[in-house]
């Protein structure tokens, strides 16, 4: 998981604290996809299983439900194992909260992964799950897993007003280029023997993607990818030379090596080359293709008074921008996966469509957000005060 010792503290302080206090409470850990959310709470919620006695886990991953009120049903499912008769409605909900509130039982530990699936127009669904661990008697520990990090300034509100429903915060930072390194060299010492990966090709990678993400599943599989064209390269030699020249068994133990050329055909590969979009060594947790381009979507929107426009004519506004501000634009595909990393995060919404250029594009995130997200205010500001070119 290759996290650092804080994040990891955080949660397993806050689960002993409430798990052995006998205490509700809530916690929401946000942070970009492949930042190891996910991966840390499993495994700190594995090792406390063997040493606490007297909780309960649910873990529910809110992608896969219909909808936003889905969730009720699937956890009472869990929490009361009624297949046969489960109430619904209000009924439902009265049962779960007297289930969760009732003097007896063991505390329970509600984790709601990808919990921004939730937040639905005009529904009280989160605020509902935030409310439940301040029911007097709540034996509920909440903790919600999301990219997005604004969710609670954005749709709780309600819960800032009322400071005990206000949920404990964790962000997890994006991958740095030590920390991505460090974790492929674990996985691979893991995996096998025979494949060496040179240091040097596990470098640029890790470099290559904290520049632009920070998530290591990117990383993990440009190496993945590596690995195979180097397999099927070793493939093709052995079965073309002449049976008679094939020596011994042993000459397959010669370890496979993949090098810097290996994973660089593969990150070129990738997205046509968005990796190499930041700026090297960018300590920008938002690279600044990303922010022009959020700019120009601001402003277009702002221009055209319509929420959602076509990539092509955002793409046209961008490479104005740029060219007005004398930055190198990227070209409409690389713009875009850029659109679909501000996407992960939560900024912008997309509609695919088959054409690139008709693929349609939104703000999800209010203005004096955005503002507040490109810090830079120097080009930045300068952008959004012109206008567009």
């Amino acid at each position: 998981y290759g996290r650092g010792e804080k994040e990891m503290n955080v949660i397993r302080n806050f689960l002993r604290e409430h798990i052995c206090g006998k205490k509700a409470g809530s916690l929401y850990l946000s942070g970009a996809p492949g930042t190891g959310k996910t991966a840390c709470l499993s495994r700190i919620l594995q090792d406390l299983k063997k040493e606490l006695k007297g909780f309960k886990t649910i873990m529910l991953n809110c992608m896969s439900l219909r909808s936003a009120q889905a969730v009720f049903p699937a956890i009472a499912q869990e929490i009361c194992q009624e297949g046969v008769s489960r109430p619904a409605g209000k009924d439902m909900m009265r049962k779960l909260e007297n289930h969760m509130t009732a003097e007896k039982g063991p505390m329970i530990v509600l984790v709601l992964d990808e919990m921004d699936q939730l937040d639905s127009k005009g529904q009280d669904v989160l605020y509902t799950l935030f409310e439940w661990p301040w029911l007097s008697n709540s034996r509920l520990v909440l903790i919600g897993i999301a990219n997005t990090l604004d969710l609670t300034d954005r749709i709780l509100p309600r819960l800032q007003a009322r400071e005990k429903c206000k949920p404990r915060l964790l962000n997890f930072p994006p991958y740095t280029k030590n920390q991505i390194a460090t974790i492929l060299q674990d996985r691979l010492n893991q995996v096998s023997r025979d494949w060496v990966v040179d240091d040097a090709a596990i470098q640029f990678c890790a470099r290559k993607v904290s520049a632009v993400s920070g998530d290591v599943r990117k990383a993990l599989d440009v190496c993945r990818r590596a690995i195979e064209i180097v397999e099927s390269d070793v493939k093709s030699q052995t079965i073309l030379k002449p049976l008679s020249e094939c020596k011994s068994p042993s000459e397959s133990l010669v370890p496979k090596q993949v090098g810097l050329i290996h994973i660089s055909q593969v990150i070129s590969e990738v997205d046509g080359n968005r990796m190499t979009l930041s700026r090297e060594g960018a300590q920008d947790s938002f690279p600044l293709q990303q922010k022009i381009l959020v700019c120009s979507l601001l402003l277009l929107t702002r221009q055209l008074k319509i929420k959602e426009v076509t990539l092509g004519k955002l793409y046209e506004a961008y490479s104005n921008v740029c060219r007005k501000q004398q930055v190198a634009a990227v070209d409409q595909s690389e713009c875009l996966s850029l659109s679909g990393l501000l996407e992960a995060r939560g900024i912008l919404g997309l509609k695919k469509n088959k054409e690139t250029r008709f693929t349609k594009v939104s703000l999800k995130i209010e203005e004096k957000e955005i503002e507040r997200a490109l810090k830079d205010k120097a080009l930045i500001g300068n952008i959004l005060a012109i206008g567009l070119p």
